[in-house]
């Protein structure tokens, strides 16, 4: 449903023009010029009245809504449009209009165009994906070693570095990009079967003429028409619906941080961006608000788009026909979710200083684990494990620095020695592999020739 209220929370990639009425129809008629001339090249009827077919093939010529209106009656819009296209063409010359949609049906043109269609949005998904990646791989290189709290079930647990959770975005984004390339060759076909997917009115010249139209719209050609099996449009279905993860994970995370309490990050705040109408302290992560509002749709429709796979027989009933506004919903959904996020990160505002302080909100028990591995090797597991279990409830009922608290034990202090102890409380001493771990990311970007980017 079309909103002038609500589509541009939604569409900030400008993908709903391209499934508006009159790409969509086009689309359909690429099909039908290009059928015409595939035919005429393989002998079946004169090259003039291919072109004569192909002139009348533009969205312009015809009546949109009336098309639709006709459409109940054949259960699809193809039908009225092959009749209204077919008219056209009869109107100047009837011996061409005999040779309109020959041999096709309405699958075919529907599905081709479809087809078509995500062909055209590929790059906007190659594109923004790939500047989201350039983003995080420089923001991952500039925080490589800024410490900050990792949390786990929401709770402080130890620290690692913001460049270290940027990777990890990264990374996945990465996957993402490796499958959007992966699933090019079984997408981008053409759907040419006829009646039944056997081509049976153009006879011994059904494989060569397919051939031919494949060549024509640039797509590839599948070795069985699959009017049937739609695991194709499911599985970018699929891409769509795990790159809403991905992103949705992103901008969870990003709220999360930007909680008052918090106070890590912050949204672009240009032009008010995130006021509110009552409060006017307020900075709200509306970009997030926004991308995680399209993500928890997704998965919804994305399921209703794999049960449209259970199709019956060789063309199927209903099933293909609730893809229609799935699909273009999916898109739509995943490429404006992409397009916020990447303007988002783009302009993050990092507070470095506030990362550093929420370090210390728990007076050194975020450093609990490291203290632990250390008096391991001094007092052995058990008793290490019971000694620390003790001193942490001490700092938290007592109100005290868990350092504090450890260096009143003198059994502790003489085990690890003063300077040990101090040193074993500062966090940038304790962030294991996580500025390796940003480097083998970055690399594996790099080498992907995607971009440069270094710690």
């Amino acid at each position: 449903m079309d909103s002038a209220l609500f589509d541009p929370l939604f569409d900030a990639a400008g993908v709903a023009p391209l499934f508006a009425d009159a790409s969509r129809l086009q689309a359909m008629l690429d099909f039908e010029a290009a059928l015409a001339r595939a035919e005429a090249a393989c002998g079946i009827f004169a090259g003039s009245e291919a072109e004569t077919i192909a002139r009348h093939c533009r969205a312009g010529l015809f009546d949109t809504a009336a098309i639709g209106r006709a459409a109940p009656a054949g259960g699809n819009p193809a039908i009225p449009l092959v009749e209204a296209l077919t008219a056209k063409v009869a109107a100047v010359d009837p011996a061409a209009a005999r040779w309109v949609h020959f041999g096709a049906t309405s699958q075919d043109v529907i599905d081709t165009a479809t087809v078509l269609l995500l062909r055209r949005l590929h790059p906007m998904f190659e594109e923004r994906t790939a500047a989201l990646a350039a983003i995080l791989a420089d923001r991952a290189a500039a925080h490589r070693d800024t410490p900050m709290v990792a949390r786990t079930f929401l709770q402080h647990a130890v620290p690692t570095t913001f460049g270290c959770k940027l990777a990890g975005w990264l990374d996945a984004l990465l996957r993402h990009r490796d499958r959007l390339a992966e699933l090019e060759g079984r997408l981008f076909v053409l759907q040419f079967g006829g009646a039944a997917g056997t081509l049976a009115a153009l006879g011994e010249k059904g494989p060569a003429v397919a051939a031919r139209l494949a060549e024509g719209l640039g797509l590839g050609r599948p070795d069985i028409p699959w009017h049937g099996h739609r695991d194709r449009l499911a599985e970018f279905a699929g891409w769509l619906a795990s790159l809403a993860g991905c992103l949705g994970k992103m901008a969870q995370d990003l709220a999360l941080m930007m909680q008052t309490e918090v106070g890590e990050l912050a949204e672009p705040g240009e032009g008010g961006r995130g006021g509110s109408s009552t409060m006017p302290q307020k900075r709200n992560p509306v970009a997030c608000t926004l991308v995680l509002g399209a993500c928890r749709q997704v998965p919804e429709l994305a399921g209703s788009l794999f049960a449209t796979m259970l199709q019956e027989h060789e063309r199927g009933l209903g099933g293909w026909h609730a893809e229609w506004r799935i699909l273009p919903e999916l898109c739509v959904l995943v490429g404006g979710a992409l397009a916020r996020l990447q303007e988002t990160l783009a302009g993050l505002e990092v507070d470095v200083a506030r990362m550093r302080r929420n370090l210390e909100l728990t007076d050194g028990l975020v450093m609990a684990e490291a203290v632990r591995i250390a008096l391991v090797e001094a007092l052995g597991r058990e008793a290490a494990g019971r000694r620390l279990a003790a001193a942490c409830r001490r700092a938290r009922t007592e109100g005290r620095h868990l350092r504090e608290v450890l260096a009143a034990d003198p059994e502790i202090v003489s085990r690890l020695g003063e300077r040990k102890l101090t040193a074993l409380f500062d966090p940038a001493g304790y962030l294991g592999a996580a500025p390796a771990f940003v480097d083998a990311v970055l690399a594996r970007y790099r080498e992907r020739g995607e971009g440069r980017s270094g710690a």
